[in-house]
């Protein structure tokens, strides 16, 4: 997805401003330094952080640049960025902080400062440059933070529909925790700390960017479903190209992001537009998540159902 020149000009008027004031509630995207705007947002306001901050590694952001800096001071950056977080969180709240494996040795230090840590995800990049003197790099951290230990899971929100390789039967001959489907043998599962169900967006997926480190809709509706509820409030504030804002307004929250660069502020309020028309997630269908690579055996399923 990309921007015309003229998208650009229509979509400026849809960011929001701090002058003369932000709306109650401020739903939408500000381009800005998050620093200096949470300061204007509400205190305890926030049901779902999601912290998908620069990693600690230099990367280009469509010219803003984040240098690699030493563990010490990365942390210390992050400490900083959540000790001014925290104030806009409810006592129920949850925090999912995003990183690679350098990161995460300064997200786990900040996070048992400030937070209660509940768990670490860890997901498999089907992507990656091999390494000559090294291990690929193919998984992501996400840590699971709470504000207090009262929040919100829904479990039966996110459970990952597996197919079945040795369908066991109970003694009268019927499916054991399975059921049977034109599609084949499935079972829905409890959600793990590691998943492999993730596809980094390519080119031929609607949701596809240009931004160097987009997460999937897929991965933000299971973050946004376990520990959210409809018409919850879900802040990000490294926005990048809309993701989070696109699958809250999907599932029924409120949502505000905020990104320093203007050109995926805009980006994000383009996908924020279509998502009025086209709500599906890829990988989410019938209110369950799907393994990769069956995207075939759930429109077949989909189909039967329609002609049930």
């Amino acid at each position: 997805m990309t921007l015309t020149d003229a998208d650009r000009q229509r979509l400026l008027s849809r960011l929001l401003r701090l002058d003369p004031a932000l709306p109650d509630p401020a739903i939408g995207t500000i381009q800005g330094n998050c620093l200096d705007i949470i300061q204007h947002l509400p205190l305890g306001s926030v049901d779902l952080l999601i912290l998908d901050p620069p990693y600690n590694l230099t990367k280009d952001f469509n010219g803003l640049k984040f240098a690699r800096r030493a563990v010490e001071d990365y942390t210390a950056w992050l400490d900083q960025l959540i000790i001014a977080l925290k104030p806009l969180l409810k006592s129920t709240a949850s925090i999912y902080i995003c990183g690679d494996w350098l990161s995460s040795a300064s997200i786990f230090t900040v996070a048992t400062r400030h937070l209660v840590v509940q768990n670490r995800i860890t997901w498999e990049r089907e992507k990656g440059r091999g390494a000559k003197a090294n291990w690929k790099n193919s998984s992501e951290d996400i840590w699971f933070c709470t504000a207090s230990n009262d929040y919100t899971f829904n479990l039966e929100a996110v459970k990952l529909r597996r197919q079945v390789k040795a369908p066991y039967r109970t003694q009268d001959g019927t499916p054991k925790d399975w059921e049977t489907t034109k599609g084949g043998n499935f079972r829905d599962t409890h959600p793990s700390n590691f998943w492999t169900d993730i596809t980094i967006p390519f080119w031929s997926m609607a949701e596809n960017t240009e931004h160097p480190t987009q997460k999937s809709e897929k991965l933000l509706a299971k973050l946004i479903l376990a520990s959210s509820n409809p018409g919850d409030f879900v802040f990000d504030p490294f926005v990048g190209s809309g993701t989070s804002s696109v699958v809250a307004k999907k599932l029924g929250r409120q949502y505000l992001g905020i990104d320093l660069n203007e050109e995926y502020c805009l980006l994000t309020e383009r996908r924020l537009e279509l998502a009025d028309s086209e709500r599906a997630i890829q990988g989410f269908t019938d209110n369950v998540f799907w393994e990769r690579n069956t995207l075939a055996i759930q429109k077949r399923d989909r189909e039967n159902a329609d002609v049930q």
